[in-house]
């Protein structure tokens, strides 16, 4: 299945969109977890455009610091897929700009202690981490604090460019 080949349906979409951005959203990335085959593989990546990577690492990303922050993000494996793909640079593209900030700053983070924030931990290594690695703190608190604006300025994108996410079909 190619990446212009992964369909929504317009009913789908207005019933998430009454629920809310988040569920809108995730209508799409739904769609690209089925056309993979339920996990993002490197074999499953070119099965998504530019833009469905973008939304997908966004919903990611949201997710993952809502729950747990940058240290869970990582050890949860999505490093490299936010860090190490242009996420931050499409986002901005998005009109995201302070989002992006976020992202080249966590990044350097990342960059600088990758193969410590990647390294197996026993749960209570894990819970250190949050201590060892307070450079994500304030990032993380921009996050938050700016999340559901954020999320809306996604779903205005994607509704506004619905075609690089999905076909839409009845």
């Amino acid at each position: 299945m190619e990446a212009n080949q992964i369909k929504v349906t317009d009913e789908a979409l207005r019933r998430a969109a009454s629920e809310g951005m988040d569920a809108f959203l995730r209508v799409f990335t739904d769609a690209y977890y089925q056309a993979m085959g339920g996990t993002l593989t490197a074999e499953a990546m070119p099965l998504l455009n530019a833009s469905q990577h973008t939304l997908l690492a966004y919903t990611i990303l949201r997710d993952e610091l809502m729950e747990g922050g940058f240290c869970q993000l990582i050890q949860n494996g999505w490093g490299p897929y936010i860090f190490h793909n242009p996420v931050a640079r499409a986002l901005r593209d998005w009109g995201l700009d302070e989002l992006a900030k976020v992202l080249y700053a966590a990044r350097k983070v990342y960059d600088a202690h990758r193969e410590d924030l990647e390294r197996e931990r026993t749960d209570e290594e894990f819970m250190a981490m949050y201590e060892q690695y307070e450079a994500f703190d304030d990032l993380e608190d921009r996050f938050l604090e700016n999340e559901e604006e954020w999320t809306a300025q996604v779903a205005q994108y994607v509704d506004g460019h619905l075609e690089l996410f999905a076909g839409i079909g009845n």
